[in-house]
């Protein structure tokens, strides 16, 4: 199954704060108070005024990204980063081979990354999008990562998160369907012991 992911990741109050006012801002939630702003070719119009560009070559460390971070979209993020830390993720897998990239703005500055990965080889907790999302403050928990700790292989794609955003639905969403479909299928019986998906997603 495939999985492809390009956004901004932060303190969903900064994002709402930011993004107030944009026809194409759509935030999605994710867990312990972070959201996710999909980047869109209409919300890079939006925002810098001018088309976006995708690199034509494959991804490198040289070229991470397939959207080409211009100078005016940068300008947005290191403005958006006075007020605190944001990052940009991007990702995309199919049939086992894909790869991560990851940055980070804080302070009115890069201060990390661009960082890509397309063997992810190393521990989870070296891959880029973990790192940043470390970089961020997310906390480990109960899943096998950060990424799957804030919820990121929920959507599996930008269709995905804007659906997921424009409904308002929570990072915990799936988890309540499945837990009604087993009130509803177990009544008042003990249910069974559901663990934590680790996922083969080619990402976490």
């Amino acid at each position: 199954m495939s999985y492809q992911l390009s956004a901004v990741v932060a303190d969903a109050e900064l994002l709402r704060e930011q993004t107030a006012g944009l026809d194409h801002a759509v935030l999605g939630e994710l867990r312990q108070d972070f959201a996710l702003l999909p980047v869109t070719p209409q919300l890079v119009i939006e925002l810098t005024g001018s088309l976006p560009d995708f690199a034509t070559d494959d991804r490198s460390a040289a070229r991470p990204f397939g959207l080409v971070l211009s100078t005016a979209l940068v300008e947005v993020l290191t403005r958006w980063s006075q007020s605190g830390p944001l990052a940009y993720l991007e990702a995309e897998f199919g049939g086992g081979v894909g790869y991560q990239s990851a940055a980070v703005w804080l302070g009115g500055v890069l201060s990390w990354g661009p960082r890509f990965d397309d063997e992810l080889d190393a521990s989870r907790e070296q891959w880029p999008i973990n790192c940043a999302l470390s970089r961020l403050g997310v906390e480990p928990g109960t899943w096998i990562d950060r990424f799957a700790e804030l919820g990121l292989h929920l959507e599996r794609n930008t269709d995905g998160w804007l659906a997921h955003g424009r409904r308002r639905l929570s990072a915990d969403y799936w988890d309540e369907l499945v837990e009604q479909w087993e009130n509803q299928q177990f009544g008042h019986q003990q249910q069974p012991e559901r663990s934590r998906p680790v996922g083969d997603w080619g990402i976490p």
